[in-house]
């Protein structure tokens, strides 16, 4: 594994050599455009796929295809998400009302409530490396993982690629909330109306869905839905693990930290014939520090802050399924004190 980290993780959050200002003047100024009309061709293009998956599916009416069938339908639902997760940064477009728009299109079909998924997702941007208030993969101290119970162990340590639909009802460890109440403790008053919003498209696509079992039957919404979606779940959680699980990721305590700090503690991974399928969410350093960067700019934007950071900025060219494994087994809690803390390995009984 090549993995490049801070030569000096215990330094004042201060102590960084170079500012916010110096790495946005390095990356060119059309990185901060987006082009509503190129955003647009990658949603068609993806509807268009999936609409193509299903038509294939349909004329080939075998049982040979459907594991291709489940498995290119539920990477393209991913695919999906992260066209809508644009949406929710605004980087899709300049016109709210399109983000909006489609946001919802992209999410409500794989059941992802887009402003409550948004808001959340904004507080997870704004205090990312925070061990106390980050919202989603933020480590647990080891007293924390030592007083849970059996089921929160069984979720987030032991099928942790199946939690994403949890986590929209509960919220991660220590946190309260539902994504899908306006009452939430996640969103201001100000929010609720826009939840509500998001709730009813939801609502709506689960009547759908029980109207296509009703009709076809329940072996027919597996075979075609929900399946694909389990995998497109597998690949929600896979892949915003590995943005921020590692053994030498630092994390730190809300006294010793600071935006920029917290978004360099992230980590670039390369997933080989699925970066552009999945549109480079795997090229996370850019995006956690500029959240503004379209997904068809980030290589670019990289590139260009590489040598800003230099050993601040983290990739790791190891295999997705030998990462993962890694820190499966590896990463587990954090000490109780200091600043910053790394994960640890479960202890062996």
């Amino acid at each position: 594994m090549q993995l490049q980290s801070s030569p000096h993780p215990n330094r004042s959050s201060r102590d960084l050599p170079f500012t916010l200002k110096e790495i946005r003047a390095a990356i060119p100024a059309y990185c901060f455009k987006p082009s509503a009309l190129r955003s647009l061709a990658y949603f068609f293009l993806d509807i268009g796929i999936i609409a193509g998956l299903y038509a294939l599916a349909a004329a080939i009416d075998s049982w040979w295809f459907l594991p291709v069938f489940w498995f290119a339908q539920g990477t393209m639902f991913w695919a999906l998400f992260v066209v809508g997760h644009d949406c929710g940064h605004g980087s899709f477009s300049r016109q709210r009302w399109l983000n909006n728009l489609i946001g919802h299109l992209s999410h409500t079909p794989i059941l992802v409530p887009f402003h409550g998924w948004r808001i959340s997702h904004r507080t997870h941007h704004a205090n990312t490396g925070n061990i106390d208030t980050d919202e989603s993969w933020y480590p647990i101290t080891e007293s924390k993982y030592n007083a849970m119970s059996w089921p929160e162990k069984l979720v987030r340590f032991y099928l942790p690629l199946l939690a994403y639909p949890i986590y929209l009802f509960k919220r991660s460890p220590n946190r309260k909330g539902s994504h899908f109440s306006p009452n939430s403790p996640l969103f201001q008053p100000s929010e609720r109306r826009c939840v509500l919003t998001s709730t009813c498209w939801i609502i709506g696509m689960v009547c759908f869905l029980g109207w296509l079992g009703y009709q076809y039957g329940l072996g027919f919404l597996t075979t075609y839905y929900l399946i694909p979606y389990v995998i497109f779940v597998i690949w929600l959680d896979l892949v915003t693990w590995l943005h921020h699980t590692e053994a030498d990721i630092p994390w730190y305590t809300n006294d010793d930290w600071h935006f920029l700090k917290g978004a360099l503690s992230t980590i670039d991974r390369d997933y080989g014939i699925f970066n552009g399928i999945h549109h480079n969410i795997g090229t996370h350093v850019a995006h956690h520090i500029f959240l503004s960067i379209p997904h068809y700019h980030l290589k670019a934007a990289t590139k260009a802050i590489k040598p800003v950071l230099g050993d601040y900025y983290r990739k790791s060219d190891d295999s997705i399924w030998q990462s993962f494994v890694r820190s499966y087994k590896d990463c587990h809690f954090v000490a109780d004190q200091g600043s910053p803390v790394y994960y640890q390995p479960r202890p062996k009984r």
